[in-house]
């Protein structure tokens, strides 16, 4: 067997990111790209043609077409920016021309367009050169180029004058230029004279005037560089019913992003999703706001108001204008009939999906099903789509509100299970609708698969696969032995094996029924993408990323087929197992028979302009069905050499049954009644007015009859009325015209008298002038003499310069002539080799002077031939300065015209410039407030993902919640009664406290009765001073002496209590200093014991207080959570109607269990801190008034021994 054909067959998508992306070729016919081609597509027989595009291009940037409607011109990223021209008119629209320029250093053109005849071709560089390219196309030739701007300033589109070859214009952020070629130059024409602002879109109108859209909403006409009109844009905002809670979406703002004409005016992009046509109006210069076109909501969306905030990034009239199409940024075509929309402009215009709608983002996802001719593929738009392979036709299609990763068909086509990233559902197909009927807990499952016959399907789970019943739901086995992420997953034909592969290296190949693994195969240095399995389910084949194709065998490579570079993200077998079919990451499909030939033979065919991420064959071998990361679902047919599709041996038919609920039948059948119903009234209805409008018509019938009757009676009495007055004008007539004759005849005399005076004095005038021109012919005469006298000076000075220059080199010649003769002496007398070299020298040195010579020849007569150049240049210059002068003169009265224009524009400019501030503070304020709503929104936003993620989280985690909530009761209740033993603790100390207290109040008592004592004694002791000072007087007499100490003994010592006075004071003093023992003992010990009460109180004080601080923070943030799943839940609930009445008061008992444990601990902890502050006051207060008794204890204890001795 030779190596498999495939053939391009249909292409679901479009490429946004392509400017200028749809174009109509004729009034049946667009193009527009997808993938990698660009789409010639039939608009009323839905067929499509292919143009492909460059093989080494990295993506088509933007098209063109010309005016006759021919070629189509493609500008392509690469190595080297180009362009390549098709003829589309040709059958397989061959290439024409590619068009590159050697010295460009940027990789794209962003802008191209043609001349009007078709010839020229101009083209706008990007980064970093920003050049403006102008070719004659079919000659491959530059014809002009222009640096246009800079990096700060891009430029986002140019075109030619629809009347000009020769006038361009150039529009981009801050840029609004005209440019005119002439002489090979492009120059720039217009000069700005108003404010500059970001211009994205522009088209050229009748009489050269331009009509120009900015980033703000704001449409400007100009004429050249003067403005001649202008209008900004204001969006009606219609409230729309939508079925998110959400809040609304910030308004939007108004941005004219197309731009394009038509025979009563031109039609541009309004804002998201809205188009308006605006109208000449009755004014010079004016346009008035006819109509809006809206793009309509999405029904199949759960959000339909999505679909109106798409951006329009192309219009394309059709050349009849009868039809309206336009392109969005998510890959949509829209269309509208003009003339319906002219018809019903009392209503709201909306445009129409062109064929269907795609795919906006990546497609994850591709299956088939066996008994129906349906496509299901799953993208990250959110959106599952069910498409018909054989006639073309999205048949069903639904947006959900989680991103999609993997989807599979049931064999029978009325199932689907999809993967999302929060679960995995299994999903009933009806007539109009895709319905979940069962959910697993498995969240982004990238792979998953129906068997073969149906009644299991497998699923991927991270590196688990899990196979399940499709019936019972069960799961019967997992298959687990990856070390990575499993890639992909293939049912062998009679469903008794699965073969898995991973980015581990590894592939495996898995009995269904035991669960166990059969055969293995591994490559670490590998990460495999995807597999298939032949149908004898004998050998492997897989891709991965060391770019070969591996063909495996019970567990060993048998062979690796080299790629060239290119890395295969997809392989796919043919049912019959004669062709193998492989996807490359670059876009391209290539297409391998089977056996693997000795040399790889391989086609490959330009497919999608991203990586392809899943490849299917259909079950009878006719088609081969690719999609890739470009949002493209491609369809190929497999063919022969000939071109012919090949046969199946055997052909099943299809099935045609369908999915439908009871209810759904009950309500269309319930519809279908109502609407017969509904259809046999109006159908009365309509006979009975069609009888009273016959009524009413005849009785018209009759009095019309009637009154052109009369009528036709009274038009022939004024017809003879009318025939009496023209005989009567005629009469009249011609008398008027005999006068009128007369009259003529003689102002025909006294004009020829006139006339021959004027001619007297202008022929008067004649020969003075030619008198004047006589004596000019001879000034010029002389001057010409005068310049010819003074040019043969010249020649004569410049000849004998020149003849002196000649002899002095000749006089050199004769020089060297003779020093050639003394080195031919010398020569004579040294070898034969040196005679030669010498005779060469003077040879060549010979050929340099004759050479000069003549240079010196030639340049004398050109010099000759300027001085005759010159005289012609003389007259011509006067000739000119003569116009000048003219033109001076003109402009100098221009000059002064324009001075008063100036003033005049200086007074408004002012005027405008206040205007100019005072809305720039409206618009500075209204930024604010948009930028103040953009920052609501975004944070709304991760609000409500934060929400939703956390309601999945909190289902999941409210049971091990409780039991760690029941779990932190129980430590509350532990804390509980170790804080009342602490209060207990706290109450013994305060009576030890008290008692401390009633000893001190004892103690100081004591201390004052002994202080008392103690100044009586020091009165006695200063009493018995004086005393002794006044007997140490008589120290001299002996007996003075005596005496005065004897009457001291006496009065200061009695005998009866001298011994008590004694015995007192050693009881006084022992039992002082054990009293003062022992409260020394017990004040030291006390302050120990508080030292460590206190660091013991503490330590706990503190553990408490630091877990009491992170249980509250705990429970606040359930409450807070079970607030917000509370909202979320009621939200949802309102949202589906199924809010129900008598709501569980579980969570609230629980928030105010958990707030009054939380208060009473805080109060606890509370009054705790602050008797232990209060306890720590009165001990300081207790050992400061302890302090100075000590010290008079200190001083009573050194005293009281002295009184003794």
């Amino acid at each position: 067997m030779t190596t498999p054909l495939v053939q391009a067959h249909h292409i679901f998508g479009l490429r946004s990111s392509v400017v200028n992306n749809v174009l109509y070729f004729d009034d049946q016919s667009i193009i527009y790209p997808a993938g990698s081609n660009c789409v010639r597509y039939n608009v009323d027989q839905k067929w499509q043609k292919f143009i492909p595009g460059s093989e080494k291009s990295q993506g088509m940037l933007v098209l063109a077409f010309s005016p006759n409607h021919r070629y189509l011109a493609v500008s392509e990223k690469g190595e080297k920016a180009t362009v390549t021209i098709y003829d589309v008119q040709h059958d397989q629209s061959r290439k024409k021309k590619s068009l590159s320029v050697n010295d460009l250093h940027a990789q794209e053109f962003i802008s191209i367009a043609f001349s009007p005849d078709s010839k020229y071709l101009i083209a706008q560089s990007g980064t970093p050169d920003w050049t403006l390219i102008y070719w004659l196309w079919k000659k491959q030739k530059i014809i002009g180029v222009m640096k246009t701007t800079t990096n700060t300033n891009p430029i986002y589109q140019i075109s030619f004058n629809p009347q000009d070859n020769t006038q361009i214009c150039l529009v981009g952020d801050g840029i609004l230029k005209l440019l005119r070629y002439s002489d090979g130059n492009l120059k720039q024409t217009n000069f700005q004279k108003f404010e500059l602002q970001n211009f994205l879109a522009h088209s050229w109108m009748p009489e050269d005037h331009i009509i120009v859209g900015t980033d703000t909403g704001k449409l400007y006409l100009f004429e050249l560089a003067e403005l001649r009109w202008e209008y900004t844009m204001v969006l009606d905002v219609r409230k729309s019913a939508s079925i998110s809670h959400m809040p609304p979406p910030p308004l939007p703002e108004a941005k004219v992003s197309a731009i394009t004409t038509y025979s009563k005016g031109f039609m541009c992009s309004a804002g998201p999703g809205v188009v308006y046509m605006f109208e000449r109006g009755e004014e010079k210069d004016t346009f008035k706001k006819t109509r809006a076109i809206r793009i309509p909501q999405d029904p199949y969306s759960t959000d339909p108001t999505h679909a109106e905030q798409q951006e329009i990034s192309t219009l394309a009239l059709s050349p009849s204008e009868e039809a309206l199409i336009a392109s969005t940024n998510k890959n949509q075509l829209y269309s509208i009939t003009l003339s319906s929309a002219e018809i019903n402009k009392s209503e709201l215009a909306h445009f129409e999906f062109l064929c269907q709608s795609f795919h906006s983002n990546v497609i994850t996802g591709l299956d088939i099903c066996i008994r129906k001719p349906l496509v299901a593929t799953s993208s990250v738009d959110r959106s599952i789509r069910l498409w018909n392979y054989e006639t073309n036709v999205l048949e069903l299609y639904k947006e959900f509100q989680e991103e999609a990763y993997s989807v599979a068909i049931h064999p029978s086509g009325l199932y689907i299970l999809v993967g999302f990233s929060d679960k995995l559902r299994l999903m009933n197909l009806l007539i109009d609708d895709i319905r979940t009927f069962k959910e697993f807990t498995i969240r982004s499952c990238r792979e998953c698969a129906f068997s073969n016959g149906g009644h299991v399907f497998a699923v991927v789970n991270g590196n688990v696969i899990h196979i399940h019943s499709t019936t019972t739901f069960e799961n019967l086995v997992n298959l687990k032995g990856h070390n990575g992420k499993i890639r992909a997953i293939v049912w062998n034909s009679d469903d008794s094996k699965l073969i898995s592969c991973g980015m581990d290296g590894a592939v495996y190949e898995w009995n269904t029924l035991t669960g166990k693994r059969e055969l293995e195969c591994v490559l670490k240095s590998c990460s495999y993408t995807d597999l298939c399995i032949t149908p004898d389910s004998k050998t492997i084949f897989a891709v991965g990323s060391d770019r070969t194709l591996k063909e495996i065998t019970d567990s060993q490579i048998i062979r690796e087929v080299p790629s060239n570079d290119v890395a295969y993200t997809c392989v796919v077998m043919s049912h019959s197992g004669r062709m193998l079919f492989l996807g490359a990451a670059n876009g391209t499909v290539r297409s391998m028979k089977i056996p693997l030939p000795v040399k790889s033979e391989w086609n490959e065919y330009q497919a999608h302009s991203g990586p392809i991420t899943k490849m299917v064959v259909t079950f009878d071998d006719l088609y081969l069905l690719t999609v890739s990361e470009d949002a493209c679902f491609m369809i190929w047919k497999i063919i022969d050499k000939e071109g012919r599709v090949l046969k199946r041996d055997k052909e099943v038919g299809h099935a045609e049954e369908i999915l439908i609920t009871k209810s759904d039948l009950q309500e269309k059948n319930q519809l279908t009644l109502e609407l017969k119903t509904r259809v046999e009234e109006l159908k009365m209805e309509n006979e009975y007015q069609l009888r009273l409008k016959d009524m009413n018509y005849s009785d018209k019938i009759k009095e019309l009859t009637e009154k052109f009757i009369q009528e036709m009676e009274s038009l022939k009495t004024k017809n003879q009325v009318l025939k009496t007055d023209k005989d009567k004008i005629e009469l009249k007539h011609k008398e008027d015209t005999v006068l009128i004759l007369d009259r003529h005849a003689k102002d025909i005399e006294d004009l020829e008298s006139v006339n021959n005076q004027k001619l007297m004095l202008e022929y008067e005038k004649y020969q003075e002038l030619q008198l004047k021109s006589q004596r000019m012919q001879e000034d010029y005469e002389r001057q010409l003499n005068e310049m010819d006298e003074s040019k043969i000076q010249a020649l004569e000075e410049l000849t004998e310069y020149y003849e002196t220059k000649l002899q002095e080199k000749g006089k050199l010649i004769e020089q060297l002539q003779e020093e050639s003769r003394q080195q031919i002496k010398e020569s004579d007398e040294t070898k034969k080799q040196i005679e030669e070299d010498a005779d060469r020298e003077i040879q060549d040195i010979k050929i340099k002077y004759e050479r000069n010579l003549r240079d010196e020849k030639e340049a004398n007569l050109r010099l000759k031939g300027e001085t005759g150049i010159m005289r012609k240049k003389f007259t011509s210059l006067q000739k000119e300065i003569e116009d000048k002068q003219g033109e001076i003169e003109k402009l100098k009265s221009e000059h002064q015209k324009l001075h008063g224009v100036i003033r005049s524009l200086e007074k408004d400019i002012q005027g405008l410039k206040k205007e100019i501030l005072e809305r720039d503070e409206t618009i500075q304020d209204k930024e604010k407030r948009i930028y103040d709503l953009k920052k609501k929104n975004q944070e709304l936003e991760k609000f409500k993902f934060v929400l939703d993620y956390k309601i999945k989280e909190l289902k999941k985690q409210i049971e091990p919640r409780e039991n760690d909530i029941k779990e932190m009761k129980e430590q509350i209740q532990q804390m509980e009664t170790e804080l009342e033993l602490f209060h207990k603790h706290n109450a013994q100390l305060e009576l030890n406290i008290g008692e401390l207290k009633q000893k001190l109040k004892a103690t100081e008592a004591e201390m004052r009765k002994e202080m008392e004592k103690v100044r009586n004694v020091e009165s006695v002791v200063k009493r018995f001073k004086t005393d002794l000072y006044n007997c140490i007087a008589f120290i001299q007499d002996p007996k003075k002496l005596k005496d005065s100490v004897w009457q001291l003994y006496e009065k200061y010592v009695p005998q009866s209590e001298v011994f008590e006075i004694a015995a007192v004071d050693s009881d006084i003093q022992k039992e002082f200093g054990r009293q003062r023992n022992h409260l020394e003992k017990s004040i030291a010990t006390l302050q120990k014991k508080l030292l460590k009460d206190t660091e013991i109180h503490r330590a706990d004080n503190v553990h408490i207080m630091q877990e009491n601080v992170a249980l509250i923070k705990e429970i606040n943030d359930l409450r807070h959570e079970l607030k917000v799943a509370r909202i979320k839940v009621h939200d949802l609930e309102v949202a589906l109607g199924t809010l129900k009445k008598n709501k569980k008061p579980c969570a609230v008992d629980f928030k105010d269990n958990c707030s009054r444990n939380a208060v009473t601990r805080l109060n606890f902890d509370h009054e705790s801190e602050r008797i232990i502050e209060l306890q720590r006051l009165e001990i300081k207060q207790l050992q400061e008034q302890n302090q100075p008794k000590e010290d008079v204890q200190h001083q009573s204890s050194g005293i009281l021994p002295a009184i003794t001795i």
